[in-house]
């Protein structure tokens, strides 16, 4: 009796463990991880005609050259696919900062140059951007050319001989326009952008003087 009992437990152990194994079977292959397979979404990128993303900045764009800013082109993606800016796009803003310069031995980079409210209907950024107030509603903004009562406007790269510093256009897509004076700071804009950034993309530069 006792033997038979054994038998029956036993079996009863087998069955449970098959049970559990078709419970806690794995997915199926094909099926996608968690996270995978949301929808795409929109996003922001931006190409330039001056010089490859991440290649040396021409003296045509830099402050110790032409002192030209450069051209730029607004481009809008849906995963691989161009798509059509969002609805909610009112204007676009951008920042230019040296980042190997830190300012007053603290954390803080360079910015060299910003403007804000270009419009949102733009395609792009024409080389050689005046300074000041432009037709289109575009304000150049805080930077080098700014400080003392000076008008914002565009200042190239001017690191001197030795190492590359590395410079960072930032463009942030948003949706509204911003309510700043000319006479706006760096930290006065970067506030600005809070909570209406709907895209945002980076265009690097390198940058040296050449020893004479």
């Amino acid at each position: 009796m006792k033997r038979i009992q054994r038998m029956l437990m036993a079996a009863t152990m087998a069955l449970s463990c098959v049970a559990i194994g078709f419970t806690q079977a794995p997915p199926a292959q094909g099926t996608p991880p968690a996270g995978r397979g949301a929808a795409p979404r929109l996003v922001l990128s931006v190409t330039s005609t001056g010089w490859p993303d991440g290649g040396e900045v021409p003296m045509r764009h830099a402050g110790r050259g032409e002192n030209k800013s450069p051209a730029f082109e607004f481009h809008w993606s849906l995963g691989p696919t161009p798509a059509q800016a969002p609805d909610t796009l009112q204007t676009y803003a951008v920042t230019f900062h040296d980042i190997e310069n830190s300012t007053n031995k603290g954390t803080a980079d360079t910015l060299h140059w910003s403007a804000f409210n270009i419009p949102g209907t733009a395609k792009a950024l024409p080389e050689g951007l005046g300074p000041g107030d432009l037709p289109d509603g575009t304000r150049n903004g805080p930077g080098i050319m700014a400080r003392g009562g000076n008008p914002g406007a565009y200042f190239g790269p001017g690191a001197g001989p030795g190492p590359f510093h590395h410079y960072v256009f930032e463009f942030y897509a948003l949706d509204t326009k911003l309510d700043l004076p000319a006479t706006a700071t760096r930290d006065d804009l970067m506030k600005a952008l809070e909570g209406h950034v709907i895209g945002k993309a980076a265009y690097t530069g390198r940058f040296h003087a050449t020893p004479q």
